[in-house]
């Protein structure tokens, strides 16, 4: 039981988005909800609309257990005040960039003997509190975050290698408990891994460093796609989908790169969706306390920009010069957060849509996505080559 909280229950997942404010993408159900007394334990169950990445832990003076989640709209949590005598009362409100924070204030100090999320049914988050010695009670609440919850250190512009080697970081949409769109009992998260293992063989067989977000249909938290791209020195980072969208026309391949309006209305609800799946998590770092580090990752994401915007075309002209299908809106805009590094070149790619009958056939065909693994090889060199150039006319 202690083991299980020393690790602080990081039991699901743990994420960071780009959002100020809540957006409400999870609700609280206060009539499935409850707090109730039973055999000296106090139970507690938050009932809410869809699955959140979550954590638990407690803090002292006075004792409090605290549940941070990815986005929840907590509204109307205060009416389980006064539903058990161990629990003197419930607040809630935004907590730090993309996650809210909900604080239960104890009437003495009490351990999580128990926490789960059941998403089996109604997506419920529920905790078994019991009682514990003060002593050990402060010896919980004084631990220190993990390091997984901190964010990543900046790497200002200019500690940024000059003659660093060119390494692309490949990054499979979704996985482990999070599979995407699916289709035919077919998931997004196998259908990108199969292809992001292909589109690696492919660029390692031209001499490229290819490292890859994930190797296997596991969860990987967001923060940690970026930090890793940022860890092996990448040279640019390529998040690959295959998504469903019931709005509008949905066909053909499509390169995103940031913008914080999105360019239709499509990309929005894209957007909205990749958000809510807890997909993507760019961290940016003007919003945190080091002014400086914040003017450098201005300067850096000034730079960034064009460099973006020349992968984007490069990656589909190659595609179309591959005779593969893509949206008519080839290269679109929106606001997915892991594309706002700022020191990294960043796309997201859907190669096609799983709500399309079409791209659905085309993406499960072995052939046709060894095509778009080389036009996608392509675009990259073709754009590392001019980077490159670029580079060195301005840095002779």
């Amino acid at each position: 039981m202690i083991r299980i909280f020393l690790a602080f229950l990081l039991a699901v997942w743990a994420g960071f988005a780009q959002a100020q404010e809540l957006s409400a993408l999870a609700r609280f159900d206060a009539t499935a909800s409850g707090v109730k007394d039973e055999a000296g334990l106090t139970q507690l169950r938050l009932t809410i609309s869809q699955p959140v990445a979550w954590r638990v832990r407690v803090l002292d003076n006075p004792p409090r257990v605290v549940i941070d989640t990815r986005e929840v709209d907590w509204k109307s949590v205060q009416s389980l005040d006064g539903q058990s005598p161990n629990v003197t009362g419930l607040r809630a409100g935004p907590f730090r960039p993309g996650w809210s924070r909900l604080v239960l204030t104890l009437a003495r100090p009490m351990a999580v003997q128990a926490a789960q999320m059941q998403t089996d049914g109604p997506v419920q988050i529920n905790l078994t509190l019991g009682p514990i010695d003060p002593k050990r009670f402060a010896e919980l609440a004084a631990l220190p975050e993990p390091l997984e919850w901190a964010l990543p250190e900046p790497t200002p512009l200019a500690e940024l290698p000059k003659d660093r080697p060119f390494v692309v970081m490949l990054d499979p949409g979704h996985g482990g408990i999070d599979p995407g769109a699916e289709r035919d009992s077919i998931t997004e998260a196998e259908l990108m891994l199969t292809f992001a293992r292909e589109l690696r063989d492919v660029l390692r067989g031209q001499g490229v460093r290819v490292e890859l977000t994930r190797e296997e249909d596991i969860f990987v938290p967001l923060e940690a796609r970026i930090s890793a791209a940022r860890a092996k020195g990448a040279s640019v980072f390529v998040s690959l989908h295959a998504d469903a969208l019931a709005e509008g026309e949905a066909v053909g391949a499509t390169v995103y790169t940031l913008s914080e309006e999105a360019s239709d209305a499509a990309s929005q609800a894209l957007a909205e969706r990749h958000d809510r799946d807890d997909l993507l998590a760019g961290i940016d770092l003007t919003e945190q306390d080091d002014v400086v580090a914040g003017v450098l990752m201005d300067m850096a994401r000034t730079e960034t920009a064009p460099r973006t915007a020349r992968l984007a075309l490069a990656l589909e002209t190659a595609i179309k010069s591959a005779d593969l299908k893509m949206h008519r809106h080839a290269r679109q805009e929106a606001g997915f957060s892991v594309l706002k590094s700022p020191d990294i070149p960043s796309v997201l790619v859907e190669i096609g849509f799983l709500s399309s009958t079409a791209d659905f056939k085309r993406i499960n065909d072995k052939e046709w996505r060894a095509e778009m693994a080389l036009a996608i090889a392509d675009g990259l060199k073709v754009w590392a080559d001019e980077d490159a150039a670029l580079r060195a006319l301005r840095n002779p």
